[in-house]
């Protein structure tokens, strides 16, 4: 990949269920974009500045049920107000190219079709939280749900409260995720998962290149 303009700064997301390898390729990406040149900004969700991480303690850490699907969406919520205001608006502004992992399709996908809030309500409020900030790109990571937690209970840590939700919560998400792309095809690829971590990042980086103009 080459430099197009590094006047305007891209938003790219990348989305999926657990264990699907967003972290894996996101920093792939970055790295491959670094040596271009690119100003690269990694961030992630719940997260990606000081008062979000606070945040994402209280929703990625204890019991499953800590916490029902409207108070998840609101502390999603609060916590992307102030990442997107503190991190992604200035690194845009600048020109620098943001990638993230999760944004505001997982809250869609966790909370809306995993934990049955309504929507409308979901969408209204991941919306206000953002603004005026929409990806560019949002690649969707797509992976058999058993697949999925197996590699992610395999990882180690206490930050596996939606991992525990068990494999109908899972499914249910995946579905939304895959919803998401249908409705948002212009947005949203759904990248194939399953293969091995080179073919994955091969194909996200012939996507960059396709949607963004990033390569020749």
């Amino acid at each position: 990949m080459t430099p197009s303009s590094p006047a305007r700064g891209q938003f790219i997301t990348f989305e999926g269920g657990e264990g699907a390898g967003k972290s894996t390729q996101i920093k792939r990406l970055a790295d491959a974009l670094k040596k271009r040149s690119y100003d690269v900004v990694l961030t992630r969700e719940p997260g990606g500045s000081p008062g979000a991480e606070a945040i994402r303690k209280l929703l990625v850490e204890g019991e499953p049920g800590r916490w029902d699907g409207i108070t998840e969406t609101l502390l999603f919520a609060a916590a992307r107000r102030d990442h997107v205001e503190r991190t992604i608006r200035p690194a845009l502004e600048r020109g620098a190219w943001v990638l993230c992992d999760r944004f505001m399709d997982s809250t869609i996908a966790y909370q809306g079709y995993g934990a049955g809030v309504d929507l409308a309500l979901v969408r209204r409020l991941s919306t206000d939280a953002a603004g005026d900030i929409v990806p560019s790109l949002t690649l969707i990571l797509d992976l058999p749900v058993e697949a999925g937690l197996a590699r992610a209970v395999s990882r180690a840590g206490g930050e596996d409260r939606f991992e525990r939700k068990g494999a109908e919560f899972h499914a249910r998400l995946r579905d939304g995720f895959l919803a998401i792309a249908r409705t948002e095809p212009k947005r949203c690829v759904v990248i194939d998962a399953t293969g091995t971590p080179d073919a994955v990042a091969e194909a996200i980086s012939k996507t960059v290149s396709e949607r963004l103009n990033s390569a020749s």
